[in-house]
């Protein structure tokens, strides 16, 4: 009986976020729509307000973008649907839409800014250099990131680029590339249409 109850109560909440935040909402319908699809959730909702239940209900890395996005992480009504990732997105980072993450523990995002449809996973750390939030990076639009990545500076990451896990960044990468280690280097160059 309370398990019902904290359900109709998580739904009446989602029900109002959803009003208030979501459905006029282009940039977090991208989200939504990116986490879906990457994801390949056996749930086929056909809404947005359905995947968005969805999503808040069975992906709390999901809920932890949606109340990153809304400004609201570390308030109720968070605490219903997130865990403490321990992650920090600077609110100065610009993200378009799509940004998607699995497990975003002991992350840290710093960046000047990031394109459309970024993936990332746990440990991930974006920043400056030498402490001068001058020297930030800049990400292009697809890029998915390895875990335990390190990307560091004043530098671009190219559009449709894979950095492996473990990597360390530090100089330009471009576009349509794969690169890994430390320090990272072009290990395959991707045929993108």
């Amino acid at each position: 009986m309370i398990r019902l109850f904290k359900h109709a109560y998580k739904k009446l909440i989602l029900n109002m976020l959803y009003n208030k935040h979501v459905k006029d909402n282009t940039l977090i319908i991208s989200d939504i729509d990116q986490v879906i699809s990457v994801r390949g959730c056996a749930a086929k909702p056909k809404t947005v307000r359905k995947k968005f239940e969805h999503l808040m209900f069975y992906y709390p890395d999901a809920a932890f973008i949606f109340f990153w996005r809304i400004g609201s992480i570390s308030k109720w009504p968070s605490k219903l649907f997130t865990k403490n990732f321990n992650c920090k997105i600077f609110g100065s980072t610009k993200i378009e839409g799509g940004l998607h993450c699995f497990h975003p523990f002991g992350t840290v995002i710093n960046a000047k800014s990031i394109g459309k449809n970024f993936q990332f996973r746990n440990g991930l750390t974006i920043g400056n250099k030498n402490n001068d939030n001058t020297q930030l990076p800049i990400i292009g639009d697809n890029v998915t990131v390895g875990a335990n990545v390190v990307i560091i500076g004043a530098i671009n990451i190219g559009n449709n680029t894979v950095i492996g896990a473990g990597s360390v960044v530090v100089k330009d990468v471009p576009d349509n590339a794969v690169v890994a280690g430390n320090p990272a280097k072009i290990i395959k160059t991707l045929s993108h249409e």
